[in-house]
Parts: structure tokens; C-alpha cells; sequence
């Protein structure tokens, strides 16, 4: 069951193969074994891979709780080194983190953070991450969660003579600020960046203004243009899965992220010599 797990996660026997550890082909001919078993169709098999059938997803309801013994056993087996606690996170947090990892974090530590891209809580019920940091208290109860800021955001600029916003393209993923610039019919958009970071440095340069967390801006070479944006203020929150938070490597890091986060006189420092 822990491969046909694996494949329901996936999506595609390629991508259940890097997870596993087994083959394509042995992939392939254990779900259909599984399926011959059962006497089920368990995927619908096509061009994008491998679909859960309604009988699928029911499967993978009534088995889901191997996933998560099956990860602990790994976890607590593991002779390969530093556990390594996947963390996720938005673009601002990440660069205090990284600037700041000596604060958190040690060469000797038995663990090591690894920064995965994914921000879905989804993510961390199927273990495709350890932690999250999130923008709110976690509504599942199946998430543990500790608060440890209140994020505000204001408009920076070069001066106050800049006119116009640099902001993200529109689309799914874009963070508030961005869709919140594009919400207000006086803010002018000058021009677009593929990331939070690229804003930031074409507002250093003076191509318009940009709407930046203040334990960011307030670090910056930039001017603050106004008062706090009230509507953007939200929560911060460090989650875990309730079974894993207390899991060797975890617990430590869930402890060592909630000193940093919430460190006031830190966070406000969080720009200083940024390049």
C-alpha cells in the first residue's frame, strides 16, 4: 500500500518512482496488481499521469495512515546524517531566515532546513513539508499551530517623487500586497516583476514604488511613504502536523523558528547591509 500511496501523491508512476525508490515499471505492474486484487480501478491512466478513480480516492482515505507510519519510521530510522526538516514559507520570511540562520540554526545541529517551495497546508497532511510558516491561525485540527508575529506592510519608494507601483503580473499565487495595488483604482502600475525580491530592486532603483512588509522596508535604502496599509496587517503563524511536531528533528526546529520569529528587535533589523 505505501506504493500505491506513493503514486496517488504523485500523480505519475516518474513521479512516485524519485519518491519510492521504485522503478517505472515495477510501479506499473504493482498497481495493476493492486487493482486486479481489489477488483477495482483504482487510476484513471492517461497523458497527465495517473488520476485517482472515486474508488481511488477511497482507497487512499482508508489507507492514508501508513503514509504517515511509514514517514515516522523513516525519520526515526535514518543513519544518512542530519534529519532534514522541510520548511515553507513566503519569499520575505525565507530571506530573514536565511540571513539570520546562524541565530537558528548550527552546522552540529541534528538537523538540517530544507526550504520547499509549496505553501498548500495540503502539503504538509501528505508530508511533502515539515512546517509551515503561514499567513493565519490554521483552521484544521489536525494542524498545530503557534502564533509569533503580526506582519504589517507599507508603500516604499526611492522618494517620495516616484510615481506609479511596481508589482506582480496578475495570476494565481500572487501574495495580497500585489492584488491589493491592483484593487485600488488611484495606484498606478508602472511596471510587473517575477518576484518579490525583483520589486523591490527596481523600487531601490527608483522605478516606482513598491508595497513591502515594514520588517523589510523599514531596513531598506527606501523611504516610507504613508501610514501602515491597514487592510494587508495579518497574523503569523508557525504550524506542524499535530503526530509529527514532537518527531526528532522537528520539535527542535519548530522551537528554534518560533525564537527567531519572534524576536521584535530581530525582525527590525532584518535589512540591514542587504546587497
Amino acid at each position: 500500500m505505501a506504493l500505491f500511496l506513493a503514486v496517488a501523491d504523485a500523480g505519475s508512476l516518474a513521479g512516485a518512482a524519485r519518491h519510492s525508490g521504485a522503478s517505472v515499471p515495477t510501479l506499473s505492474r504493482r498497481m495493476a496488481a493492486l487493482e486486479t486484487l481489489l477488483g477495482r480501478r483504482l487510476f484513471d491512466r492517461g497523458a497527465r499521469g495517473y488520476a485517482l478513480t472515486a474508488e481511488g480516492h477511497a482507497l487512499a482515505r482508508e489507507v492514508g495512515g501508513l503514509r504517515e507510519v511509514t514517514q515516522r519510521l523513516g525519520r526515526l530510522t535514518s543513519d544518512q546524517g542530519p534529519l532534514s526538516v522541510r520548511i515553507t514559507a513566503g519569499d520575505w520570511t525565507c530571506r530573514f531566515l536565511a540571513r539570520h540562520l546562524d541565530r537558528w540554526w548550527s552546522p552540529d545541529a541534528p538537523w538540517v532546513p530544507a526550504f520547499v517551495p509549496s505553501t498548500a497546508e495540503l502539503d504538509i497532511a501528505r508530508r511533502a513539508a515539515d512546517i509551515g510558516i503561514r499567513n493565519r491561525r490554521p483552521a484544521q485540527d489536525w494542524l498545530a499551530g503557534r502564533r509569533t508575529a503580526t506582519i504589517r506592510y507599507a508603500i516604499y519608494a526611492l522618494s517620495k517623487d516616484v510615481e506609479g507601483f511596481v508589482t506582480l503580473p496578475e495570476g494565481d499565487g500572487v501574495p495580497p500586497s500585489a492584488r491589493w495595488v491592483r484593487s485600488e483604482p488611484d495606484k498606478r502600475i508602472v511596471t510587473t516583476a517575477t518576484s518579490p525580491r525583483l520589486a523591490l530592486d527596481l523600487a531601490r532603483a527608483g522605478v516606482g514604488r513598491v508595497v513591502l512588509p515594514t520588517f523589510i522596508g523599514d531596513a531598506e535604502p527606501l523611504q516610507r511613504l504613508g501610514p501602515e496599509i491597514d487592510a494587508l496587517a495579518h497574523e503569523e503563524w508557525l504550524v506542524a502536523h499535530h503526530a509529527a511536531r514532537n518527531d526528532p528533528g522537528i520539535r527542535p526546529a519548530l522551537d528554534a523558528l518560533a525564537a527567531v520569529l519572534s524576536d521584535r528587535r530581530l525582525r527590525a533589523s532584518a535589512g540591514e547591509g542587504a546587497p
